[in-house]
């Protein structure tokens, strides 16, 4: 019996970690350029004293991510930023370290940094941009930023700036995504970071903002389909028990 319950107690913590998979990604169905993170389960066999070729156990893992674009809403808003074909924006993340995203929602701190919805440092072509403060702020269709000062005329426009954009050649294969919801190339062969060079024909389109590719309805489908699993899980562990406990019975009268 205690075969039957090991196998269903693995199965029940895969459906765990499964689940939190699943409640990441419906919790993000409204953040901008989010990408949903895809979960599977396997079988592997038991490992140990006592194996028998017919027991198998159950790991869950995240194989990768759905990187298909999410829907484009026009915002009118001239920081918005929808990426186009296979883009990415170069950001900063917590470390200080290039990484990719594909968050839109461009806006200026007090400071006049330029930074995403999320507080990541947005990189430009030669660093982080600036943006003066009070001014207003064009964006072109291959990431030029324009300004013009507070109280001047149009033709006083200039341009103070380019956003880093990347197109990785596989994103399926080349892109891995962090903890924090950010995009990294892979390690080269030594371990060392990579970091993408800027892409001249990388090109978004301004005034809207890409939203995130996750389906409500496929991530609620999951999260029922989860918690049937779990509770057949833990019906098999109260069917052992009970079946132990009878057994204990018989030895006794015996």
């Amino acid at each position: 019996m205690d075969r039957i319950i090991y196998t269903a107690m693995a199965g029940a913590k895969q459906t765990m970690d499964r689940q939190a998979v699943v409640n990441n990604n419906l919790a993000n169905v409204s953040t901008t350029g989010f990408r949903a993170q895809l979960s599977a389960m396997r079988a592997v066999p038991v490992q140990g004293a006592g194996v028998l070729d017919t027991r198998t156990s159950v790991v869950a893992s995240t194989p990768g991510v759905d990187l298909s674009a999410g829907p484009i809403t026009r915002t009118g808003r001239d920081l918005d930023i929808a990426l186009q074909g296979n883009a990415w924006l170069a950001v900063l993340d917590n470390s200080g370290v290039e990484a990719y995203s594909r968050r839109g929602d461009l806006q200026v701190d007090s400071t006049g940094l330029l930074m995403t919805g999320d507080g990541r440092t947005v990189m430009g072509e030669g660093g982080p941009i600036v943006v003066p403060l009070g001014a207003q702020v064009f964006m072109g269709s291959d990431g030029t930023l324009s300004a013009i000062g507070e109280g001047e005329d149009p033709d006083a426009l200039v341009e103070i700036g380019r956003l880093k954009l990347v197109t990785p050649l596989n994103p399926a294969q080349d892109l891995l995504r962090g903890d924090d919801g950010l995009f990294r190339m892979a390690p080269d062969a030594e371990g060392e970071a990579v970091f993408l060079a800027a892409d001249e024909n990388a090109r978004l389109v301004s005034g809207a903002l890409e939203g995130s590719n996750v389906s409500a309805v496929d991530s609620m489908v999951a999260m029922i389909d989860n918690s049937r699993r779990y509770d057949l899980q833990m019906k098999v562990i109260e069917t052992a028990s009970e079946n132990a406990q009878r057994a204990n019975s018989l030895l006794s009268l015996s």
